[in-house]
């Protein structure tokens, strides 16, 4: 019961933080603010199944749901482990957040404060997952490989959040070319660090086959390469048409529906994550 608990909410926790940091970067886009109330929701769920985390975490430690806020444990687990210290700051960084996005815009250059924060609250998550059980130089490049791919993969969906609400006004004015943009980076990204995660992790690729985290890992990447694919018929067919002519009501449809489909496999490719982080790597130690 607690294990499925921690996958379900690392799956809320993983999926409202990649949401917040990719959607912050609404300017990118289209200038000014990101939307608020979308941001302030994520941030407030991000917090809230960040905290759930925190105390399955310690009912996994002490062995029962009951104990998980007995002071006692509570404090073994701040005073005691790594994952502690590093979490309840990681809380703190999600409250401001939350904080930002609530507070009054006084000017233009102040819409990149939440996704600054947002970023490194994503990021953070690098040093409580697999990437910290490798050591030394080896250990620091697999963290900032993760913390990059997390990055990445919050830019992409987010940026498909903000892009399926996006007026036809925003679509004509240069929003989908700037997102286009962003997600050539993101995916090259994504390809380089998953790599890189790789090699630390799954080692030999028959493991991909043997290991139930690597047949996990396998249907991560083939969900992705669909995402891709998708990702790909919207820039060299779907943005050309729009180009071309703005008012095609056929292809902006289109172009909804593939976006809608491939936010949807994203949110597939969390929830795979989110039992990736539970099953120990083959080539993890």
């Amino acid at each position: 019961m607690l294990a499925t608990g921690l996958v379900a909410t690392r799956f809320v926790h993983f999926g409202a933080l990649l949401l917040l940091f990719g959607w912050s970067l609404h300017p990118l886009y289209a200038g000014g603010g990101a939307p608020r109330r979308p941001l302030a929701a994520l941030a407030a769920l991000a917090l809230v199944s960040g905290a759930a985390w925190f105390f399955l975490t310690a009912a996994g430690m002490a062995g029962s749901a009951e104990d998980a806020f007995d002071p006692a444990t509570l404090s073994a687990v701040v005073r005691q482990t790594d994952f502690g210290p590093l979490w309840l700051a990681r809380l703190a960084v999600i409250g401001l957040s939350l904080a930002l996005v609530l507070a009054p815009m006084r000017s233009p250059r102040a819409a990149w404060a939440p996704m600054l924060v947002a970023s490194l609250a994503l990021a953070s998550l690098a040093g409580t997952g697999h990437a910290r059980i490798t050591g030394g130089a080896a250990g620091a490049l697999h963290v900032a490989s993760d913390a990059l791919h997390l990055l990445a993969a919050g830019g992409w969906l987010g940026g498909l959040a903000a892009l399926i609400v996006a007026t036809r006004a925003a679509l004509e004015d240069g929003f989908l070319r700037r997102f286009s943009g962003m997600g050539y980076i993101a995916v090259a990204a994504l390809v380089a660090t998953g790599l890189v995660n790789s090699w630390f992790l799954v080692g030999a690729p028959a493991a991909l086959i043997t290991s139930a985290y690597g047949r996990l890992l396998a249907l991560k990447l083939t969900l992705f390469a669909a995402m891709a694919g998708l990702a790909a018929l919207n820039r060299w067919r779907l943005t050309p048409a729009l180009a071309a002519d703005p008012h095609n009501a056929r292809a902006l449809a289109q172009l909804r529906r593939n976006v809608i489909t491939e936010q949807l496999i994203g949110l597939a490719v969390v929830a795979v994550i989110s039992l990736l982080g539970t099953l120990p790597p083959p080539a993890g130690g």
